[in-house]
């Protein structure tokens, strides 16, 4: 490991919400195993996101006169500022590409990526009646939603999770909300198949993905920081979980190819190649994808497979498909 004093200090910044202070929890003791004495403070930063919950998140960026980062543009702010030297984000919520000042230094250990369905009754998707009411703030879940069961009404939701599913219980119109497994796991409300808050019990179904595709990024934490900072990167560096890395800089170089941003429908995930691993081939990524091209109500899928060094030759493969295949 390169030289560092674990006498200095380094300021984490984080949004205010419970799940993103949870993730914030989970950096910093990553943070102090790898370096005991290190000393951390926290700097809890509202963004434009956090502040605009009046509207559909997808028109939040306009609203604003942001190009993008809506959960992420103040902490970059904040970086470039140097009131903070490390921001802790959901990978998801953060832009397909960065200014050059900035770098992901590390991603931690990744959590499930899937979707989840919490209804009001068990039954999961196949489940709801006919014309039932759910609610998402997530593109790409309206659409795969809508592309799955075009029976139902999807209405946009706002707020952190516990206010989602409080709005979910509180309504006398809703059955459904969409939200993502490692969100729930993180704030310890999913267990076994149940998720209970504030006294309320919801039903929550896992949505294969396969089919339900998650979003570039989604379950993984990334610690970003100004480029060239070399003790955020010395100490980033330490906690880095290089599996996680490779996987997400494959999905993250498909966004990139598409010129796509967090409210693209568009869904993409990769995965260890087990086939290609039994072949003798270690490094494999297997890249799946889902993409909602403009008045297509039927989604465009693929999927391809190649060495998880080359992230955007293996974009490009699977981007190439896509355009050979049609509409499933």
């Amino acid at each position: 490991m390169k030289n560092f004093s674990e006498e200095k200090s380094i300021i984490l910044g984080t949004r205010g919400s419970a799940l993103a202070l949870a993730q914030a929890e989970m950096a910093e003791h990553a943070l102090r195993g790898a370096f005991p004495g290190l000393e951390i403070e926290r700097k809890i930063i509202k963004t434009t996101g956090d502040r605009r919950t009046d509207i559909p998140l997808s028109e939040v960026a306009r609203a604003a006169d942001l190009d993008k980062g809506v959960f992420t543009k103040e902490l970059e702010v904040a970086l470039h500022d140097g009131e903070i030297d490390i921001a802790v984000h959901s990978l998801k919520d953060m832009p397909s590409l960065l200014d050059e000042e900035f770098l992901i230094a590390a991603v931690l250990p990744r959590a499930s990526r899937k979707d989840v369905l919490i209804g009001k009754k068990p039954g999961g998707l196949a489940g709801l009646r006919q014309g039932a009411r759910v609610a998402t703030s997530s593109v790409r879940r309206r659409r795969l939603l809508e592309w799955m069961r075009p029976d139902l009404e999807v209405v946009d939701i706002r707020g952190n999770v516990p206010t989602r599913i409080r709005k979910l219980h509180e309504s006398g119109e809703l059955e459904g909300i969409l939200l993502a497994k490692a969100g729930l796991c993180r704030l310890g409300l999913l267990r076994d198949g149940l998720v209970e808050s504030d006294g309320e019990m919801g039903y929550a179904e896992e949505l294969d993905e396969t089919a339900f595709v998650p979003a570039a990024g989604q379950g993984a934490v990334a610690l970003e920081i100004r480029a060239g900072d070399p003790d955020p990167l010395i100490v980033c560096e330490a906690v880095n979980d290089i599996n996680t890395m490779r996987i997400v800089a494959a999905e993250r170089s498909f966004l990139a190819l598409l010129g796509a941003g967090c409210e693209t429908p568009v869904g993409v995930a990769g995965e260890v190649d087990n086939e290609a691993k039994e072949k003798e081939e270690p490094g494999a990524i297997l890249l799946r994808a889902v993409v909602f091209e403009d008045g297509e109500d039927v989604p465009l899928r693929g999927e391809s497979s190649g060495a998880g060094d080359d992230p955007e030759g293996l974009a490009k493969r699977l981007l190439a498909a896509m355009k050979n295949s049609e509409p499933s």
